[in-house]
């Protein structure tokens, strides 16, 4: 049982792919694994997937497993001599095809960029280290003047931030990735490079029911269309990487904070990703900026913070795992952590199933319960006592091992699977032991419990009861 609500993902790469590493990893606090299908083979992809799932076993608990595919990257192409400098205020010119890759004519492989690209749009090359300008297009041409100069070499990332690309979000080897995955048994896909909600519609009529489906937010068209974009996906992840390159950084804290509330209000998972304890991959200590980060990711209610780097190729990838389960626990433990929480409770929506998961998040807390004891086919009746925060742990069981993974992404949710209930009587003795036995609760310890009547149908969450353990 952790001692946090918040979750903690973790990224294999290299530095973390062995058995002995994930487990050293989950002990240290790690809730969901996400492997990164930009690095890697399938068969290597495959063979952590199995490890995750021995692990599982030896450990007797649920644990997610998220797949992150690579999406459409947006590349220059080869220059003949590797690398050319550009300087602010010169011309420079891309072409589509037919160049020997000089400053004159710079190859830019991908026609959706000149289909779509107006004069004034800006693109960022590396990061955004160099910044030009388009000044006037044709068919297979565009002439840009360089605002921010530096390098530009072979094959090197290309954002824009104001344009929108006709441009599917699934390239043919991330759909052989996502049937590959699928068929291993991925919980989670997070999809990258969502401009639209018909880009999350088009890989959920691949996916269906049989993994849950994330949406990467990391461009910004993407916030011009958010809630809509919420709504048809399962959860979402606050990728602040891309989008830090194509917004402006002073704007990122404030869109995060925008994000979660907004999933919060939408009842959905959210993660706050990227360089949350960047300095760990190379150094056993964060800095205090770093742990802020962490913090304040925390105190604005995100259900999940996510190591990348440092768990994937760094050098401390276990201490960065207890580092980050420490700040966790420090700030939901300090004394402004709940007026803040408090504070920015979303208004849930006027229907009996939101009603019913919010008394019993109220009443568990005045009580003092030992913990919500949540039964849920789908995840949703969870979800919906998770929005509230509650002040006692979450202890969801389902008889669904997948959505049991799956919930290892919910705030404050402890995922157990169990056998389905016949019936009311059985429902609440049910609870008790199951408390008992994840060592929730004690005799003498009450419990609320949450449920939908017809036991077994997804979506209701109408029946609240406090019971006493004995």
């Amino acid at each position: 049982m952790r001692r946090r609500r918040a979750k903690i993902v973790a990224t294999v790469g290299p530095a973390s792919a062995s058995p002995e590493m994930l487990n050293g990893l989950f002990l240290a606090g790690v809730d969901t694994f996400r492997l990164n299908f930009s690095h890697g083979t399938q068969d290597d992809h495959a063979k952590v997937h199995a490890a995750i799932r021995a692990l599982e076993r030896d450990m007797h608990r649920p644990i997610g497993i998220l797949m992150d595919l690579q999406g459409p990257k947006i590349r220059v192409g080869t220059l003949r001599d590797k690398k050319i400098t550009v300087r602010s205020g010169e011309s420079i010119r891309f072409v589509r095809s037919g160049s020997e890759g000089d400053r004159s004519a710079i190859p830019l492989p991908h026609p959706e960029i000149f289909a779509a690209l107006a004069p004034g749009d800006d693109l960022l090359i590396d990061d955004g280290r160099v910044r030009v300008r388009a000044t006037s297009l044709g068919k297979d041409y565009i002439e840009a003047e360089v605002v921010v100069g530096g390098a530009i070499s072979n094959h090197k990332g290309v954002n824009l931030p104001g344009t929108i690309l006709d441009l599917s979000p699934l390239t043919a080897k991330d759909r052989a990735d996502l049937e590959f995955g699928l068929r291993l048994g991925m919980d989670w896909v997070a999809l990258s490079f969502v401009q639209k909600p018909s880009d999350v519609i088009e890989a959920r009529a691949l996916i269906g029911e049989r993994a849950g489906l994330m949406a990467k937010i990391e461009k910004p068209a993407a916030l011009e269309r958010i809630d809509d974009i919420i709504q048809v996906s399962d959860a979402i992840m606050v990728a602040r990487g891309d989008l830090g390159v194509e917004i402006p950084p002073e704007e990122v804290p404030g869109r995060q904070k925008e994000l979660v509330r907004a999933c919060r209000l939408a009842v959905k998972p959210v993660i706050v990703a990227t360089q949350m304890l960047d300095s760990m991959v190379a150094v056993p200590t964060p800095t205090r900026a770093e742990a802020s980060d962490v913090a304040t990711a925390i105190y604005d209610g995100a259900d999940a913070v996510m190591l990348s780097a440092e768990s994937a190729t760094g050098r401390y990838p276990r201490e960065a795992a207890e580092m980050m389960d420490r700040i966790i626990r420090s700030t939901e433990q300090h004394k402004m952590y709940r007026s803040i929480i408090e504070a920015t409770q979303p208004d849930e929506e006027k229907t009996p199933s939101h009603a019913v998961a919010a008394a019993a998040a109220d009443l568990a807390s005045s009580i003092h319960a030992a913990a919500i004891v949540a039964y849920t086919s789908s995840g949703t009746t969870a979800a919906r006592i998770a929005r509230k925060r509650p002040r006692v742990p979450i202890l969801a069981t389902t008889p669904s091992v997948e959505v049991a993974r799956r919930l290892c992404l919910l705030w404050g949710a402890h995922s157990a699977v169990s056998e389905h209930v016949q019936s009311y009587e059985e429902m609440v003795s049910r609870a008790t032991e199951l408390a008992k036995r994840e060592k929730f609760a004690g005799t003498g310890d009450n419990l609320v419990v949450v449920a939908g009547m017809p036991l077994g149908q997804a979506g209701t969450t109408n029946n609240l009861r406090v019971v006493s353990v004995s």
